[in-house]
């Protein structure tokens, strides 16, 4: 009776990742297939626009440093039905958002809440699911790509149905009501450690955690800039709303496939670099295609680009959650890793638009995240298993 009890438990909590997971980014990815009716509405230019990317990930990464101390006063459960709730006032506000500064107000919003889930969750799911972290992380992982790719394919269809944008972008309130919802009566059960807050200032002393902020970062800035710029790419060479959304959905789908299948077959060898590399090399040549033969094969590219940052952002985080046994100590390492990370992601968008105002072209953007990958490979030379104990050796 108590494995049955168990197990119910357990399959409660891998349906809450499911809902958390897919809510965590279609308010960041739905704006950019209908750009056109929003800056026509607007007025934003390319900077702004890249401020509906770039403020929301900016406070996620600031949220991340700030979020241990947030669940050490109000506990994991109470935190995360705040923070969803925030989410869910800033999805909701969007319809009647007047201008400019008030819709990316909301993504501000947004971000807000999204940091707090993101850096509770990781610890959370190693202390409920200590023997299964990569599969758990990489649903976790996968649920978050599949939600960009829900938010962008729905945009276009809700404004051709007839409403505005701001009526369409609203409606993503509706997800994260259910998740609420859910959250209310599972997180009930979900025991988690308080952090520490003399952890943070320990793996802040440590080397490695720089490394592991870096190429997450890294990566990071190439994900912020395919959901904001990969659409209008595409509309500026005479596609449809309705085609770059499309084509943004192919990236998610591939994102979401390899954050969840990459894990699973990494996960007999705690030597994740091998796998790391394959990603980079996926988002390699994506990016160096998306620069220099755009009409060729833009699927191709646009998926290719989205299994490298898929599954680099879930091996990201199992390798940061294997660096260290106890759940509080890898919950604390993973979310200052996307902390940091998520403060360097925020510059990709804004880099590209800055290019595109010197160039008159994307192109150059694109080549700038091909060579954030070829400086990410270098970094993950480093993540040789045999020696965390050393790179992250802390006071007990």
């Amino acid at each position: 009776m108590m494995t049955d009890t168990r197990s119910g438990r357990d399959w409660a909590m891998l349906a809450l990742v499911v809902l958390v997971g897919l809510n965590l980014r279609p308010f960041l990815a739905a704006p950019a297939p209908i750009l056109t009716e929003i800056v026509a509405d607007t007025g934003l230019g390319y900077s702004g626009i890249a401020m509906l990317t770039l403020l929301p990930m900016f406070l996620m990464g600031l949220g991340a440093f700030v979020a241990p101390g947030i669940q050490m006063r109000i506990g994991a459960r109470r935190g995360l039905l705040l923070a969803l709730l925030i989410l869910l006032a800033g999805s909701a506000l969007r319809v009647v958002a007047s201008g400019g500064l008030s819709l990316i107000a909301t993504a501000a919003l947004c971000g807000i809440g999204v940091a707090f889930i993101q850096a509770a969750f990781p610890g959370i799911i190693k202390a409920r699911f200590p023997n299964s972290v990569p599969v758990v992380t990489g649903l976790y992982s996968a649920m978050i790509m599949a939600g960009g790719a829900f938010g962008a394919r729905l945009m276009p269809v809700l404004v051709h149905a007839g409403y505005s944008w701001r009526a369409a972008l609203a409606w993503l309130a509706l997800p994260v009501a259910v998740a609420l919802a859910a959250a209310w009566r599972i997180l009930s059960d979900v025991e988690a450690s308080k952090p520490d807050g003399a952890l943070t200032r320990q793996l802040l002393r440590r080397p490695r955690t720089w490394v592991l902020m870096a190429a997450f970062g890294l990566v990071n800035t190439g994900y912020t800039s395919m959901i904001a710029w990969l659409a209008p790419y595409y509309q500026a060479q005479g596609w449809t709303s309705a085609d770059s959304s499309g084509l943004v959905a192919v990236m998610a789908v591939c994102q979401a496939t390899a954050a969840l299948g990459l894990p699973i077959l990494a996960r007999r060898n705690i030597d994740r670099r091998g796998w790391l590399w394959l990603t980079i090399a996926f988002q390699g040549i994506g990016f160096f295609g998306l620069a220099t033969a755009p009409g060729l094969a833009p699927a191709a590219w646009a998926g290719l680009c989205g299994a490298g940052l898929g599954g680099s952002f879930a091996l990201a985080i199992v390798t940061a959650l294997d660096h260290l046994p106890r759940p509080e100590q890898a919950g604390a390492l993973a979310a200052l890793m996307q902390g940091g990370g998520f403060l360097l992601a925020a510059i990709g968008p804004y880099a590209m638009a800055v290019l595109h105002d010197w160039t008159g072209g994307f192109a150059a953007g694109w080549m700038l995240h091909f060579g954030c990958v070829l400086v990410t490979a270098l970094l993950y030379m480093r993540f040789n298993p045999r020696r965390y104990p050393e790179a992250m050796a802390l006071a007990a």
